[in-house]
């Protein structure tokens, strides 16, 4: 095999390319053979948030797509806010798995890619098989903890992500110290070399105020429009959640019965943070494999 060029020559095993979808080109990592695990990677990460779990996945017979979502890394960067709509989102989740050579997957999702994957389950229901979600509260749990002080306080980045230019001076200053302290909680603390990784992708041209538009069209969208495209979801589900999220309050991770009627059920890890699937890499894994057996063919006995 050829010497692995680029970012996939990070974990051994890996094939790297990119998906033409649309208006947006997508960079993943892919690894394994099976039944499609598609990972989405949360802010102010990329497709390397999952280094823990794409080998052990692809070794559990799995076939494993980390892509980088769209203004992320090595993915397109579409200008305006309006191209970050949660609905793009989850149509570029249905074209990558399309494109990838499959009808449907299997869906993982943490923080802000946890939104994209509630959001493709509820409007392209056929692509996803089953849905697991990391630390990403259902849509309407959000906008009711956004009602409440307590959750205000921990989301106020939100609503400071929308000034127009002034974060993305902040986020560059001090060698991203902004973005790196996002990260601050995660145990163990984030090795120095992970770090220049995530410099490396934050530093792509366009990338911060991709990853900062994500924030300003969620802030930017109504109520009253938000609630009207929540459908129930027909998937069978599994949340997993890091009980010392910094970010999100515990009480958001149950969604309501009749938003998420086959729910499988809420995994609380005690002393995880919001960084869940760093924190207890292995057990997220394992709870991940177990989840998704029933999509594996039967081994003749």
């Amino acid at each position: 095999m050829a010497e692995q060029q680029g970012q996939g020559r990070w974990l051994s095993g890996l094939s790297e390319g990119y998906a033409e979808i649309g208006d947006v080109r997508l960079h993943y990592v892919e690894a394994g053979d099976g039944p499609l695990i598609v990972l989405l990677h949360g802010f102010p990460e990329f497709w390397y948030s999952w280094r823990q779990q794409i080998q052990p996945l692809a070794a559990a017979g799995f076939r494993v797509v980390a892509p980088d979502m769209r203004g992320y890394n090595l993915s397109s960067k579409p200008d305006g806010v309006a191209a970050y709509d949660t609905d793009k989102l989850a149509a570029d989740i249905r074209d990558l798995i399309s494109e990838r050579g499959a009808q449907s997957a299997l869906l993982v999702g943490h923080d802000w890619g946890g939104t994209a994957a509630w959001a493709t389950a509820m409007n392209h229901p056929e692509v996803v098989d089953r849905l697991a979600i990391l630390n990403a509260a259902h849509p309407r749990k959000l906008l009711q903890g956004l009602h409440h002080p307590g959750q205000l306080r921990k989301s106020w980045y939100f609503f400071f992500f929308d000034l127009p230019g002034v974060p993305e001076s902040v986020v560059h200053a001090n060698q991203w110290h902004f973005f790196r302290h996002f990260l601050h909680d995660a145990r163990p603390a984030y090795t120095p070399e992970e770090m220049d990784r995530y410099v490396e992708a934050w530093s792509q041209p366009g990338a911060a105020t991709g990853m900062i538009n994500y924030y300003r069209s969620s802030v930017r969208t109504s109520p009253k429009r938000a609630e009207a495209a929540l459908v129930p979801i027909k998937a069978p589900t599994l949340v997993i959640w890091g009980q010392d999220d910094g970010y999100l309050g515990p009480e958001l991770a149950e969604p309501d019965h009749d938003d998420v009627p086959n729910l499988d059920r809420v995994e609380r890890l005690l002393g995880a943070s919001h960084w869940v699937h760093h924190d207890e890499a292995e057990r997220v894994t394992q709870l991940l494999i177990d989840f998704f057996a029933p999509a594996k063919p039967a081994e003749n006995s």
